[in-house]
């Protein structure tokens, strides 16, 4: 009954808010504690009990009421931060508040003139003073200061968020929490900090509280339109990771390691998530929200800061020196500064068991307990490997790597068919595209794949790099039709790593031969202006293999001779225009064309991944940038140095795409619209002539498999004919001793297109985020039903 009394109170409190046409005095503190003080209701309560019509209602018409009720609650948070909330009434009147403004901020977001409420200082009542009580210069403070301020110092209050270091009876005074130093309050053993305070689920749920009230107010970004021109940053991003904010470093330390420390699985108990609530993941799922929002940086300038920050200090461990250099933003400049080895492998380990939680396999079935938040920690990864170069060098330099990859190609493969997971798709390949650059990483996919994780794909015996192979085959030919902008970033990927690829098995190599039969048919190559690019790709990965690799990759020699008839079409491809006007005619259904494939795919014999069901929720993403704008090229030297390559490479003709690309470095707004495998877009202002296809066809990397094709074709059938074989078994045998040595062209230099953010990619990103968060908050669902601009909530 005490329960249903004071949601009564609380929804008459709000009634007379929406009803009252005068202005209430701030002064009037019988009226706004009804609001904090004499209520305990839950954050669903509050969601239920101010719905938002009467939210918009008192926006509109009682403008000032609302302005009132936003600086009440903040001042008592302020106040309470003060005094350390050493009662449960003021513990619960923190709650309170940080609930409704939780509730409220949203609409105060997403209307203009309001959006500059809490920058300015405060209302009258302010004027006082009672909000800042440390003199004139705090007087004129903006409320988002204040209530930022009042969240930090909130987040490290003795015995309310954090373990108290009080000694002493119950009669001791209370711990001074403007004299504390938040750094002994650190929540969780980790980076920077060695001691693993004991688990408080109370404190646990206070901090989950106050991080969702942190998170929102982070969240204006969702209301201003996207573009890539904006140069501003989130101002509320900005001074909560500024030294404004004193607790920024412990803050910072706390997130990290609640999120690396967490362990989903615990001892392993059968069934005990449906035993037991953990508001340990609901603070770690709040926690990495709250750090991929906080390391949001201008586009390319956080990166670049922080690889400054470091090559300009050498080693980082002169504290004092380095302080000066670094970003503004003090979350992305520590993750910049970290470097010792334990913490890095503390970071890598965490994330890792983290991400390779869904592939944990039971013998009881759902006995094991499954995060949701793959999404975010994706994103955290990315931005660890994007702004911290020695992490992504510890990332590589060992085997641990492939924790991070399988867990990745799961999700992609996954994720393959559902058009509400498109993000995560892209997400995952950029970040293989960005490890791809370096050289370690493929040296580390020759490392033979021996896990069984459940996936959709044909039983092999092969390498990691057999397994990325396969997973990208599939999402190319079995994925629905928003994943073709991928297709460029794929292929580099392998092209990437196929220099340092020691043996293909027979499976891989005839997925990569199988998707050069597709993209090599003359209808394809005609249909768009960039199609043939996807030829180059591929010719280019065969051009890699043989020259470096040759030795051990007598699977993919085998196939390539098997396949002869492929390149030699390639090389005769016509280009008159009687010819290009047949093959257009002769065009099948959109999607990659397996008929003429003699593997005709018989070697998967397993389900197609599930699609989105019907009604599933998805937000908008920007367009996905072109693979030349998102990449540079660089050349691998003698001493495996890079070396960056201005001019583009000579094997894939510049004017091939100049038609449907923009200038000066930005990316090309339709992209998103481009359809590879459909002419119907294009053809209204392109359509392929004989000067076009001359212009690229000329320059197809063909000699070096040309000159193999004219060595090995002769002798393989001679041996097959003199022994009277049947068996490949033997042909594999005789090619794994041939040698190519003295036959080959000259090898030409290894081309690396490595990851290199721009304004274009940091604005995808951005997006991709907060549609994540958007749709990952759902209980309260925060901002729904709000005028979001930064994307759009489509329903599939």
């Amino acid at each position: 009954m005490g329960n249903a009394d004071t949601k009564l109170h609380f929804r008459k409190a709000v009634i007379q808010l929406t009803t009252k046409t005068q202005p209430v005095e701030p002064s009037d503190d019988a009226f706004w504690d009804q609001f904090w003080a004499d209520t305990c209701t839950t954050v669903q309560d509050v969601f239920a009990l101010v719905p938002a019509a009467e939210i918009r209602a008192v926006r509109e018409e009682s403008p000032s009421n609302l302005a009132t009720l936003c600086y009440k609650a903040v001042e008592r948070l302020v106040q309470a931060a003060g005094c350390g909330c050493p009662s449960d009434s003021e513990r619960q009147v923190v709650l309170n508040c940080s609930r409704l403004l939780t509730r409220v901020l949203p609409y105060i977001f997403e209307d203009a003139d309001w959006r500059g409420f809490f920058w300015s200082t405060v209302p009258g009542a302010g004027a006082s003073g009672r909000l800042d009580e440390d003199g004139d210069e705090d007087e004129a403070r903006p409320l988002a200061e204040s209530l930022l301020l009042a969240i930090a110092d909130l987040l490290f209050c003795p015995d309310f968020t954090a373990q108290s270091h009080k000694k002493g009876g119950p009669d001791s005074a209370a711990e001074d929490i403007g004299s504390i130093d938040s750094c002994e309050y650190i929540w969780e053993a980790g980076v920077g900090f060695a001691q693993s305070p004991p688990l408080n689920y109370v404190h646990d749920l206070n901090r989950t509280e106050l991080l969702k009230l942190l998170l929102t107010c982070l969240s204006e970004a969702m209301y201003l339109p996207p573009s890539s021109e904006r140069r501003s940053l989130n101002p509320w991003v900005s001074f909560f990771c500024s030294s404004e904010n004193r607790h920024a470093l412990p803050l910072f330390t706390s997130l990290l390691n609640v999120v690396c420390a967490y362990d989903p699985v615990g001892y392993g108990i059968p069934y005990n998530h449906l035993l037991f609530s953990d508001q340990r993941e609901q603070l770690v799922e709040q926690a990495v929200q709250i750090l991929i929002v906080s390391l949001e940086h201008e586009g390319g300038s956080a990166a670049s800061a922080a690889l400054r920050a470091l090559d300009s200090c050498g080693s980082p461990s002169g504290g004092e020196e380095q302080e000066p250099a670094g970003p503004d933003n003090l979350f992305v400049n520590y993750l910049s500064r970290i470097h010792r080895e334990e913490d890095l492998s503390f970071i890598l380990k965490g994330l890792a068991r983290l991400m390779n939680n869904p592939l944990v396999q039971t013998y009881l079935p759902h006995s094991a307990k499954k995060i949701q938040f793959h999404q975010e920690l994706l994103i955290l990864f990315w931005k660890f490997c994007d702004y911290n170069k020695k992490f992504l060098f510890f990332v590589l330099k060992s085997s641990d790597v492939l924790d991070v990859l399988v867990p990745i190609l799961f999700s992609l493969n996954d994720a393959r068919a559902d058009q509400s997971r498109v993000g995560l798709m892209h997400i995952g390949v950029f970040i293989l595209l960005l490890l791809s650059g370096e050289r370690n990483f493929g040296v580390r996919l020759n490392k033979p794949y021996a896990l069984r994780v459940p996936m959709d794909i044909a039983v092999f015996t092969g390498t990691h790099a057999d397994l990325l192979v396969l997973i990208f085959h599939k999402i190319i030919t079995g994925g629905h039709q928003r994943l073709q902008p991928l297709f460029d970033c794929l292929l580099t990927i392998i092209v990437n790593i196929s220099p340092y690829l020691k043996s293909l098995s027979m499976l891989a190599a005839n997925k990569l031969l199988h998707l050069l039969e597709a993209f090599s048919t003359p209808w394809f190559l005609f249909s768009s202006p960039q199609n043939h690019h996807l030829v180059f790709f591929l010719l280019e990965v065969f051009n890699n293999i043989i020259q470096y690799q040759f030795d051990g990759n007598c699977n993919l020699v085998y196939a390539i001779i098997r396949k002869r008839n492929v390149f030699h079409q390639l090389a005769n491809l016509p280009s008159d225009g009687a010819s290009i006007q047949r093959a257009l005619q002769r065009k099948k259904k959109p999607g990659v064309s397996r008929s003429n494939s003699a593997e005709a795919e018989s070697t998967d014999e397993s389900t197609p991944a599930v699609p989105a069901g019907p009604g599933s929720l998805k937000a908008s993403l920007e367009a996905t940038p072109e693979i030349d704008k998102i990449t540079e090229k660089s050349q691998v030297s003698l001493d495996g140095t890079m070396i960056t390559v201005a001019e583009p490479d000579s094997a894939q003709p510049p004017a091939a795409g100049e038609s449907i690309l923009e200038g000066d470095g930005e990316v090309c707004p339709t992209q998103s619209a481009r359809s590879r495998l459909s002419s119907v877009s294009s053809s209204a202002t392109w359509s392929a002539s004989t000067d076009w296809v001359s212009s690229w066809k000329s320059k197809l990397p063909l000699q070096t498999i040309m000159r193999l094709l004219q060595v090995l074709v002769p002798q393989v059938e001679k041996i097959c004919i003199d022994k009277g074989l049947t068996d490949e078994s033997e042909i594999l045998k005789f090619l794994q001793h041939g040698t190519l040595v003295g036959l080959l062209p000259v090898p030409h230099p290894i081309l690396i297109r490595k990851y290199q953010a721009n304004a274009g990619t940091a604005m995808w990103f951005r997006t991709y985020m907060w549609g994540v968060i958007y749709l990952r908050n759902v209980d309260p669902p925060i901002w729904y039903d709000t005028d979001i601009r930064l994307f759009e909530i489509q329903r599939i």
